[in-house]
């Protein structure tokens, strides 16, 4: 679901930074209140998780489309929803500058689209209810499932009532939402099978890593272990398995197509060239490739440096913006 610049008008746009700007500032100060300096290694390894394992498009059967991990859910079960939705927009920010995958001008709606439902509706209005008498396999699968579907849904519907507030005409609101819709649902369905399978192997491993659980299991695994096995994974999706991705457009892309008949709007004014020429400039991978190459080395590099810079980014921001104090000694 990440929108292109030319699916949003400025004053859209300008809104969704607002809002998405508000709730990150609102999660920076959650955060330093919680003051838990262990969440570092996992918001960063999770990071490179979650941008690996975006990559790995699969094929909805039957219909020509393809969808991907959002994450949100994943991030906020370990992270909670505050740490979580800062993970996911340092993901969706390397993503944007680095290999021009969603509008610069676009950014703050695809942070509300892809970070904000996921992180707060599906961790504080399913997840934390769900998981307040402890956790199991059935209420992590059933959590998951339904926590993926629904926000998926409701960023499916942002994006059409922001194409909608644009003024979109090749997108028009009723048939653009009811093709949006069905195809997302599939795709969250999905989602909420691979986000189970990750949070499962995670309360056997490492039980304490589930926010909102408040049974006590003993860990099978260290935390450093827990990390480095979550990171090894994330180096195999996006060095190696990232080559076998699906390459039916996404979920977004097939409803433009079914619509519009073409994935490429165009848009013109001053901001969508500043926005563009900025992103021309950071994007040193463009579409996850070497740039005027088609080698497959290039998706590889790019799934193994994007996930290092994503970690490099996450921990940087947590030290540089004191996320986390140490705390006083009595």
């Amino acid at each position: 679901m990440h929108m292109a610049d030319a699916l949003v008008s400025p004053a859209v746009a300008g809104t969704m930074y607002v809002l998405s700007t508000g709730a990150a500032a609102y999660s920076i100060k959650q955060v330093r209140e919680e003051n838990d300096p262990k969440k570092i290694p996992v918001m960063g390894v999770m990071g490179a998780f979650v941008f690996a394992t975006q990559m790995l498009n699969f094929t909805i059967p039957g219909t020509g489309s393809s969808g991907h991990l959002c994450g949100g859910m994943m991030l906020s079960a370990l992270l909670g929803p505050y740490a979580g939705f800062l993970t996911m927009i340092g993901v969706l920010l390397v993503q944007c500058l680095l290999f021009a995958d969603g509008g610069l001008l676009a950014l703050g709606c695809n942070i509300w689209n892809m970070a904000f439902y996921g992180c707060f509706i599906g961790a504080l209005l399913i997840w934390k209810p769900i998981m307040k008498t402890g956790a199991s396999r059935a209420k992590i699968i059933i959590s998951s499932i339904l926590g993926c579907v629904l926000t998926l849904q409701l960023g499916a519907l942002s994006v059409s009532m922001e194409t909608l507030a644009s003024g979109i005409t090749e997108l028009p609101f009723s048939v653009f939402v009811g093709t949006m819709q069905p195809i997302h649902l599939a795709i969250g369905a999905v989602e909420g099978l691979i986000t189970a399978a990750v949070l499962i192997f995670v309360n056997e491993a490492r039980p304490e890593l589930l926010w909102g659980v408040s049974d006590e299991k003993e860990s099978r695994l260290s935390l450093k272990t827990t990390v480095i096995v979550l990171g090894v994974i994330a180096a195999v999706c996006g060095g190696v398995v990232s080559l076998f991705a699906s390459a039916f457009p996404d979920g977004l892309e097939w409803s433009m197509e079914k619509v519009a008949g073409t994935t490429e709007l165009e848009a013109q004014g001053g901001a969508y060239a500043v926005a563009e020429s900025i992103q021309s400039a950071t994007s040193l991978l463009p579409d996850y490739a070497f740039k005027n190459s088609e080698s497959v080395a290039g998706t590889s590099f790019s799934g193994i440096v994007g996930a290092l810079v994503v970690v490099a980014i996450l921990v940087a921001a947590c030290y540089a913006f004191r996320f986390f104090k140490k705390k006083n000694k009595v």
